[in-house]
């Protein structure tokens, strides 16, 4: 282990043969376990995974008009940290959920008709000890804080005792936690659909949702808005412990944004292929995704579907809409100027589907820090359209029940001010005995009912795979 000065971690390498996975295993009955996981380890989005449990301090907030953000805020800003510059960047910080929700304590926007399945808006752990892998250099660390202690000595004292026991967690084996999975009877819903997939339902029906369709096009039409995100939301009974699921979604439909949280009653389980915020150094970076295709497996047949979603007049619009959502977005908090678009509509593969992403880029300014980026940006624009608040008020009005985590970010914003975080798209909520699955997409006014609704389909399947 080392230190050079008492500020900074104090570290210790990781066996060799120890995997991100095989960590997350060991320390899942820990509180609050999270795991970044790059399970598909792209060298440029996917070079690093972290594993954290057992935080010093959790907060939580049901309450989306009480500004929890700034309550973290204050929070994070008691423990300023430098951090070691070739390592892995997340070297410990706040980590957690951003549920879409929170959106009510920066805009003034109205709350949908049913909250049936009560996630958190917020729920976030301030972590100490940190496992980082280095998927690049094939190295991983364990990294310790010594926080919440903030004298020199007992932080560097604490930091010791902490890496210590950190090593400890890797020698036992942990029972999986059986989050979410029969805890108690499962909790009472909003009216449901049978969608024709055994026990799973939906809360619209087909011809619901191809009218809820055609209701956006028509704000769309009158002048409202370019575009909304809509989605339904797919429930199934849970049928097996929360860390089962997740190792079932993350082998079927492994991502570069793939995820996990335990907030304790509550487990998100993410495939999510979606970065939303990055900041390395002042220095910002979004990857909306706009525009998908279903891939069939079959060479020639992804080839012709990739091309025609290159192709696409409609899906390429639907793209620079949100790509000029997320410049003005940026523009809030960058310096003037200096926000510019590096890729557009790029084709990329994953899984079981074909996305546009488009990387938008830009530099903070030095009077605003990682939480005023957050605020300036949150929700993403990708799900929920342009302009956005019209966009969110529409969508309140036409999903009958609240998104919880869906929509929101899973993230981390490191005692140093370095930030990474995802959508939560393709993500399970597993909880009060049911897994919902909400799945969506962007309407803009060539959009048709019906494609838009085989659409959700596409993106349910790897999710609907992992439950078989």
């Amino acid at each position: 282990m080392n230190a050079a000065t008492t500020n900074l971690p104090l570290t210790a390498p990781l066996p060799a043969e120890l995997t991100p996975l095989d960590v997350f295993q060991r320390l899942s009955s820990l509180p609050h376990v999270v795991f970044f996981d790059s399970a598909s380890q792209d060298d440029t989005i996917g070079r690093y995974s972290f594993v954290a449990a057992d935080p010093f301090q959790w907060m939580t907030s049901e309450d989306e008009l009480s500004d929890p953000l700034t309550k973290l805020e204050q929070a994070w800003c008691q423990f300023p940290a430098k951090t070691l510059p070739d390592l892995p960047p997340f070297q410990g910080g706040v980590a957690g959920l951003f549920g879409y929700e929170l959106a009510r304590s920066l805009e003034s926007i109205p709350a949908a008709r049913i909250e049936d399945l009560s996630v958190p808006t917020l729920a976030v752990g301030l972590y100490d000890v940190v496992f980082a892998f280095d998927h690049v250099k094939r190295q991983a660390w364990i990294l310790s804080q010594g926080f919440p202690e903030t004298d020199p000595q007992a932080r560097r004292e604490r930091a010791e005792d902490r890496l210590y026991q950190a090593q400890q967690w890797l020698t036992k084996t942990f029972a999986a936690t059986a989050g979410g999975f029969a805890a108690k009877p499962p909790a009472e819903l909003g009216p449901q659909f049978d969608v024709g997939l055994g026990d799973v339902t939906s809360n619209f029906s087909a011809d619901n949702y191809r009218q809820m369709i055609e209701l956006a096009i028509e704000y769309i039409h009158a002048g409202d808005i370019f575009q909304v995100n809509l989605a339904q939301r797919l429930l199934s009974r849970a049928r097996t412990d929360s860390l089962d699921l997740y190792l079932q979604l993350r082998q079927k439909n492994p991502a570069p944004y793939a995820g996990y949280l335990d907030l304790g009653e509550w487990q998100v389980c993410s495939t999510s292929p979606e970065c939303f915020l990055t900041l390395r150094d002042r220095e910002v970076e979004t990857r909306p995704i706009k525009g998908t295709r279903g891939r069939s497996g079959q060479p020639e047949a992804d080839l012709y579907t990739g091309d025609d979603l290159q192709l696409s007049e409609k899906d390429r619009a639907e793209n620079v809409m949100i790509v000029d959502l997320l410049r003005n977005d940026l523009s809030r908090v960058c310096v003037p100027d200096s926000v510019h678009v590096a890729q557009l509509c790029q084709l990329e593969t994953f899984a079981y589907v074909k996305h546009l992403v488009s990387i938008v880029r830009g530099t903070l300014q030095t009077s605003a820090g990682p939480f005023d980026l957050l605020r300036a940006c949150f929700p993403g624009g990708s799900i929920t359209g342009a302009p956005k608040i019209r966009a969110m008020e529409i969508i309140a009005e036409l999903e009958p029940t609240t998104r919880g985590a869906y929509c929101g970010s899973l993230g981390y914003i490191g005692f140093d001010g370095q930030m990474d975080s995802s959508i939560l798209i393709r993500t399970i909520t597993a909880g009060q005995g049911w897994w919902q699955m909400p799945v969506g997409g962007g309407i803009v006014a060539q959009s048709t009912p019906e494609d838009e609704y085989r659409e959700t389909w596409h993106k349910a399947r790897g999710m609907l795979e992992s439950l078989k």
